[in-house]
């Protein structure tokens, strides 16, 4: 019921369908006995008054065993129908409310959460609900009616050939409860964690196959691929093992009513029971009886069904469990562009660490600010803070003396641009990905910015100019021109703050250059954070802080830092001795 009650939200009107079809599947279930009963009827006639069975009344048996048996498949047709209408909806919304969702999070979100594992829980997931809705569901009011009006029946007709069947029935229950407790519950679990985790690495794998060709390696060296694929073969052998002898067994006694049945009638016609009675009731149950068979294997699979739903929901909503960033009912919109943190204090979800802590930093507007340290140290986390990527565990980021969480977000992210060392270039024209800088900005505007991003040599030779479609025809840009491009969408954006990742990181030298000038383009007048390792870059700028371990242990001008001999000091002469190295 708690699973039902979480999928009927998402059914919105048509929740009411899925009831429809369950009442209406019943009906049909129902239906379905009565062409049995009428042939035993007929059989009966025939076997009791062979020579004076009356002609109309056969055929008004005949017919209403015809009438039910077509009324029975219509209205089977029409519960599916109303079930897949219920379903539909409730895969359709689990998918459009999932993607709300997850478009309105913060954006340390997705580093948490790969592509093929958020299409996995929200796409395959969602599926799995359909399945249970449209075609479990109907079956769940005949598997529980049906076998109630045969037990009925068996008893009303003749009890003795009754508790006959109710044998193999029991002991088939018992069997299936082997399988179905909570261990196998478990083992489902696990079934679906290892279907979603090799989902996950399979697409990974496939965007690594570039690498593994280049080193001549195999699917050993993606271990994780290669050890999700064994682990879902070992929980699926486990799960086989275990099922393996009591299914055997239940396939075996589920189908062996006719072994009861046969003897218990010649016991009962031993010991003075009427033969010819005995003998047509004793062909009734062996018609009805498999109606047991059905109804428990059905809910085995209803079992089965309802467990991945439950394991299916709760995955999603445990997804999008992450709060959402949350815009403020009375928006500010900061008059200055300075930045400024607070004590501020922030740990990833599930580390025992702070990323960074106590961190008090100021950015006046206009300045450019660097911050340098070894990697893990916190400097792209202090990056991140700023355009909310994650919200704060202690302390507060302010934009212009305003709380960036009293900030709506769109004007928050409008205030920023951001140039990361993996530039990401959507495929579409030179032009459109230009343009997601500023959707407003005319033809004019973007060539302005190519030309101050120093991109006039990539489009002159691009065989459509600007308009020319990445990964068409063999068209690919390298590593230095994609950050070009990306700067040249920063520009284009024209937004007060600036935070540069590593914008230089993988340049070579010629692109390194042409990516400086570009850079000096879009810092002009800006206030902005710059993360670098080469420490060339912040040698001019206004204050450069030095990162360890998640704290600030210094700060200063560049000759400053150069005359204390700390820390900054050290960093300066092993970079100038690695950029000295030669072949």
């Amino acid at each position: 019921m708690n699973t039902l009650f979480k999928l009927q939200k998402y059914m919105g009107k048509r929740k009411l369908l899925l009831p429809c079809s369950l009442i209406i599947s019943g009906i049909s279930n129902l239906l379905a006995i009565l062409p049995l009963i009428f042939i035993w009827l007929i059989i009966k006639a025939l076997w009791n008054n062979q020579d004076i069975a009356d002609p109309l009344l056969l055929e008004q048996y005949a017919i209403w065993a015809v009438v039910c048996a077509i009324a029975s498949v219509l209205l089977y047709f029409l519960a599916l129908t109303c079930s897949h209408l219920a379903a539909f909806k409730a895969e359709v919304n689990i998918r459009k409310y999932s993607m709300n969702k997850i478009i309105k999070m913060p954006i340390g979100f997705f580093d948490n959460h790969t592509s093929g594992n958020i299409r996995k829980i929200i796409d395959e997931n969602a599926s799995i609900t359909h399945t249970f809705l449209a075609h479990q569901m109907p079956d769940l009011a005949g598997t529980i009616l049906m076998p109630i009006v045969a037990f009925l029946l068996f008893f009303i007709i003749d009890w003795k050939l009754g508790l006959a069947c109710m044998i193999p029935l029991l002991v088939s229950m018992f069997l299936m409860s082997k399988m179905m407790n909570k261990k196998g519950q478990e083992l489902m679990n696990s079934y679906m964690t290892s279907l979603e985790d090799m989902n996950t690495e399979a697409v990974e794998y496939v965007r690594g196959i570039p690498i593994v060709k280049v080193f001549q390696q195999t699917i050993y060296s993606f271990k994780n691929f290669y050890n999700s694929i064994m682990q879902y073969k070992k929980m699926v052998t486990n799960y086989s093992d275990i099922c393996e002898k009591p299914m055997s067994a239940y396939v075996t006694v589920i189908n062996s009513f006719s072994f009861f049945l046969v003897p218990t009638a010649i016991i009962i016609i031993s010991y003075g029971g009427n033969t010819s009675t005995t003998i047509i009731n004793c062909l009734l149950y062996l018609v009805v009886s498999p109606i047991f068979s059905q109804c428990v294997m059905r809910s085995m699979y209803i079992f089965q069904a309802l467990n991945q739903a439950q394991e299916a929901i709760d995955r999603v909503e445990d997804l999008t469990k992450t709060n959402e960033i949350q815009d403020p009912k009375e928006p500010i919109i900061p008059t200055k562009n300075d930045i400024e943190f607070k004590d501020v204090t922030f740990y990833y979800e599930g580390a025992d660490k702070p990323a960074i802590e106590n961190i008090n930093l100021q950015i006046k507007e206009g300045e450019t600010i660097a911050l340098v340290g070894e990697s893990g140290s916190g400097k792209t986390t202090i990056a991140r803070l700023i355009p909310r990527f994650w919200d704060t565990t202690k302390g507060s980021v302010c934009i212009g003396d305003v709380n960036i969480k009293q900030m709506n977000k769109k004007d928050l992210m409008s205030s920023i641009s951001f140039v990361f060392q993996n530039a990401k270039l959507f495929s579409t024209s030179i032009y459109e990905n230009i343009l997601f800088g500023n959707p407003k900005a005319s033809r004019e505007d973007i060539e302005k910015a190519i030309d101050l991003a120093q991109c006039r040599d990539i489009i002159d030779k691009l065989p459509n100019g600007l308009d020319t479609v990445i990964g068409t025809h063999g068209t690919y840009l390298s590593g230095g021109e994609q950050q070009r491009i990306a700067i040249a969408r920063a520009i284009l954006k024209d937004a007060p703050i600036v935070i540069l990742d590593e914008a230089t990181a993988f340049a070579d030298p010629d692109n390194e250059e042409l990516i400086r000038q570009a850079l000096e383009k879009l810092m002009e007048n800006k206030t902005v954070l710059i993360i670098a390792h080469r420490l060339s870059i912040v040698q001019n700028v206004d204050c450069i802080y030095v990162m360890k371990s998640g704290n600030i242990i210094e700060s200063g001008k560049h000759n400053d830092l150069i005359e204390k001999k700390e820390v900054y000091y050290h960093m300066w002469n092993e970079y100038k001795k690695a950029i000295s190295w030669t072949l």
